[in-house]
């Protein structure tokens, strides 16, 4: 698995309440995560819906959270307000597959600690939930190279219209053809 679940001697400063709510569609990234996050001494509840992680957030107020912005059901933010309302020092990173600025302010806006874009792993999370008020986090060890944000991006619009080349270009200012040959090469790394 890499370097998803290294994990560091040091025993972590998680605090008396160790409990955790990773919410994420993604099933093998949510199974990944929560066996790095229990490695790391967290105890671990899991939700692969907004349904599924408004329920448990009402019934069991995690002290950390880790939440998916786009889930099949809905959005993920409508779990941190639930989060927020019922234990306000609940700690959340909000995750997402793209780094988008006005979705990043909404996250923080509506109480949550940190934005952290896909692909994120256990330390990048871990320290963005421990991490304390004014001090931020270290950055990534990997984050995505410009070419990458970009390419993600046309890829999101490109699903957003259904997979209409035409509209997709029109939508992003470009040529078809230029967006044509875009979509048919491999994701930059």
């Amino acid at each position: 698995m890499g370097e998803c679940c290294h994990v560091s001697e040091e025993p972590l400063d998680i605090g008396e309440d160790k409990s955790l709510l990773l919410v994420d569609d993604d099933e093998p990234f949510l199974r990944r995560l929560a066996k790095a996050m229990e490695k790391r001494g967290f105890e671990v509840e899991t939700a692969g819906s907004v349904v599924a992680g408004k329920a448990i957030a009402t019934a069991r107020p995690p002290a950390y959270a880790v939440c998916d912005l786009r889930l099949e059901d809905g959005n993920g933010l409508d779990v941190v307000e639930v989060i927020r309302e019922k234990r306000p020092d609940s700690r959340v990173v909000v995750l997402t597959g793209y780094g988008a600025i006005a979705t990043a302010v909404a996250a923080v806006k509506i109480g949550a600690t940190d934005y952290l874009s896909k692909p994120a792993d256990a330390r990048d999370i871990t320290n963005a939930l421990l991490a304390n008020g004014g001090e931020l986090p270290p950055p990534p060890e990997n984050p995505m190279s410009a070419d990458r944000v970009r390419w993600e991006h046309i890829q999101r619009v490109y699903e957003l219209c259904d997979r209409n080349v035409s509209e997709t270009a029109r939508r992003l200012n470009m040529h078809r053809r230029t967006l044509q040959r875009i979509l048919a090469k491999r994701s930059p790394k």
